[in-house]
């Protein structure tokens, strides 16, 4: 494990997207994201009830990422600077040489191939850059969406049970596994 140093932040660009640091500015963005029952009914964690809780989280965040604890992009769209969701790798273990993935995608933008062009360079900049080998991701067995998205990327889910969360499926992927045609 190589190269975990954020700054400065690395900013990715897609055809549609722009992938850059969370802002205070984007307190509104952030609080109805993590305020949303659709999106946290798989994410087990309580709502946020508050802007306050927005601001904390933004600098809790970037306090992380000044530590080279994890990455936390927010996903714009390019013409329109128009917020979206939010992606991130954290966990980051030396000795397995692995990381995992995190993303939320607002409900309203879900279904336009987002969240998947979002993934694609993500999962380029974990490998390539950060020279990890292997990257992890839990999500929620009822949340078919993200299941079939880790799916299109080759994750293989993991006979093992996540103990402390049995409701949630481990998916990982290897480097080697990577198609490493898709979507670059």
């Amino acid at each position: 494990m190589v190269n975990i140093n954020f700054t400065p932040f690395p900013i990715l660009t897609t055809e549609r997207l722009t992938l850059r640091p969370l802002s205070i500015d984007d307190q509104q963005d952030i609080f109805a994201l993590r305020s949303d029952a659709e999106i946290n009914k798989y994410l087990g964690r309580a709502p946020s009830q508050t802007i306050e809780d927005a601001i904390n989280f933004i600098n809790k965040i970037n306090d992380n990422i000044q530590k080279n604890n994890s990455i936390y992009w927010a996903i714009t769209l390019t013409k329109t600077k128009t917020f979206v969701g939010t992606i991130c790798l954290f966990d980051f273990s030396a000795e397995k040489n692995s990381c995992e993935i995190g993303y939320e995608l607002m409900t309203k933008f879900q279904n336009q191939g987002i969240m998947k062009e979002a993934v694609a360079e993500v999962i380029a900049y974990a490998f390539e850059t950060l020279q990890f080998q292997k990257i992890v991701a839990f999500t929620h067995n009822e949340n078919q969406h993200s299941t079939k998205l880790l799916k299109k990327f080759n994750f293989l889910q993991s006979p093992e049970i996540d103990k402390e969360n049995p409701d949630c499926a481990i998916f990982t992927l290897e480097k080697d596994m990577n198609n490493k045609g898709q979507n670059h």
